[in-house]
């Protein structure tokens, strides 16, 4: 048997999507490569993917016949509210159709995929979830950059920057005085007041920081600098969100893994 016979048996074995029921899962950073083979067979069968800002198109082309539905936000542009896209789902659901969520990277880290779970349970909706990469450790390994490394860190922080400066935010000199390194999402718009709160938290000027922006896509793009200089650096190369912030000593392994190349 050749391995895409073997590839189509398990396709033929995988759990089915039943009428009535969602399927939330993660459709990982954004190269369609780095989806499981559990969520391509999940979008083999949706009949309507509801999806996020973040899916790649190239994911959503692996659908023949599924219908598409937007339901992405995105901060400060009009948006439909969490509310509205779980009510969506119950909709659909209700309506006998079988229906895949789909969200970039993992469902549960950042995706507020727990609160679209728990919406569904307390509607009685059957559903399901399938992991996915998280977008911070599919984009770390594309651009050559070790999440853990041995001499270097023995723990990682993954952390959202969109609450700085609010009653939510983070301590970011706790962080800080932890040494490990810490990845942001969602922290573009705040790189500068993230850097200073890490900076006056103790974290050297000169820690090697990266910021990621559209990873794994054919629009990646790549700036490497410094605690210091990383949000000078990222404006003056014009990047925009999807981007992830990595700041830390695990950034100084680019150069000898990648030759500095982007």
């Amino acid at each position: 048997m050749s391995t895409l016979d073997t590839l189509s048996a398990f396709l033929e074995r995988a759990p089915r999507l039943e009428p009535g029921h969602v399927w939330l899962a993660g459709a990982g950073p954004g190269d369609p490569g780095m989806l499981t083979l559990d969520v391509v067979s999940a979008i083999a069968q949706a009949e309507v993917i509801v999806h996020d800002a973040l899916v790649d198109r190239a994911v959503l082309d692996l659908s023949a016949n599924a219908e598409i539905i937007h339901a992405g936000k995105r901060g400060g542009k009009p948006s439909p509210t969490q509310e509205d896209i779980t009510a969506r789902l119950i909709e659909l659901a209700r309506g006998g159709r079988r229906v895949l969520r789909l969200k970039g990277g993992d469902p549960f880290i950042f995706g507020r995929g727990g609160e679209e779970a728990l919406a569904l349970a307390e509607a009685g909706i059957p559903f399901r979830i399938l992991p996915g990469m998280t977008a911070a450790l599919g984009a770390l390994a594309q651009a050559g950059i070790p999440a853990t490394m041995r001499g270097i860190n023995r723990a990682v922080t993954l952390a959202t920057g969109h609450a700085v400066g609010t009653d939510e935010d983070l301590d970011w000199a706790a962080l800080a005085r932890s040494g490990q390194p810490i990845v942001v999402y969602m922290g573009l718009k705040n790189l500068g007041p993230i850097a200073a709160a890490l900076a006056e938290g103790g974290m050297a000027a000169d820690t090697p920081a990266a910021v990621i922006a559209s990873a794994t896509t054919g629009r990646q793009r790549i700036v490497v600098a410094t605690l210091t200089t990383l949000a000078d650096a990222a404006a003056r190369d014009g990047i925009e969100a999807p981007a992830l912030i990595v700041i830390g000593h695990i950034v100084s392994m680019r150069d000898q893994l990648m030759g500095g190349g982007a």
